[in-house]
């Protein structure tokens, strides 16, 4: 099969797996995801879920996040590693969604690539997750995977991760995809493991690595 055929094979027995597939990050304003996922960086989802917790008890909306300095906010959030740095983007996040975007998070692609901190990865999944426009989220387990099944070939560069999955994933389900292969990822063609579950896995006759037995 091509790759645009071996894309929809791919999603079909995905979706029987993880039907129920949702972001690991958990929110409920638009704001609230945007923070998390500055945090995620380099820290697992369940530490950022327990960070954000005092964080957003604290500074329960834009504005009053906004106002806090980024010792302040360093000071939460240093569990979740780079503090000062994810510190900083945060603050200068939130002040020019309250300055330069009336307190709201913009569903346009280019005006949150504008935002401090936030580069395609993180745009795509404000965009996909929370309005629900055609998405590609390339974090590790999407580019990995891809790459393993053979959806890509040998390209490890997020944008052109993205680039080459949108030219064979339908638009519609590009968002959900990404989440399946994070679930996939973590469940069964797992990296921490000597060796992947083969064995287990709903794609193993058409994966190209278990194929070529690598």
């Amino acid at each position: 099969m091509d790759d645009q055929e071996l894309a929809l094979e791919v999603i079909s027995r995905l979706k029987k797996e993880y039907p129920d597939t949702v972001c690991t990050l958990d929110y409920d304003e638009a704001w609230k995801l945007l923070v998390s996922v500055r945090l995620a960086a380099q820290c697992t989802d369940a530490r950022v879920n327990v960070v954000v917790q005092e964080l957003f008890s604290k500074y329960p909306n834009i504005e009053a996040l906004a106002a806090a300095s980024p010792e302040e906010i360093e000071s939460i959030v240093h569990p979740c590693g780079l503090g000062k740095s994810k510190a900083r983007d945060i603050s200068a996040c939130m002040r020019m969604l309250r300055d330069r975007f009336g307190g709201r998070v913009p569903d346009d692609f280019d005006d949150l690539l504008s935002l401090p901190g936030v580069g395609r990865k993180s745009a795509n999944l404000i965009v996909g997750d929370v309005f629900g426009k055609p998405a590609i989220v390339t974090d590790t387990h999407c580019i990995r995977l891809s790459n393993r099944i053979g959806l890509v070939h040998n390209i490890k560069e997020p944008r052109k991760v993205e680039m080459a999955l949108r030219k064979i994933v339908p638009p519609e389900e590009g968002n959900d995809l990404c989440h399946r292969l994070v679930d996939h990822g973590r469940k069964i063609c797992t990296a921490r493991t000597k060796k992947p579950f083969c064995s287990e896995c709903c794609l193993n006759d058409i994966c190209e690595k278990n194929a070529w037995g690598l």
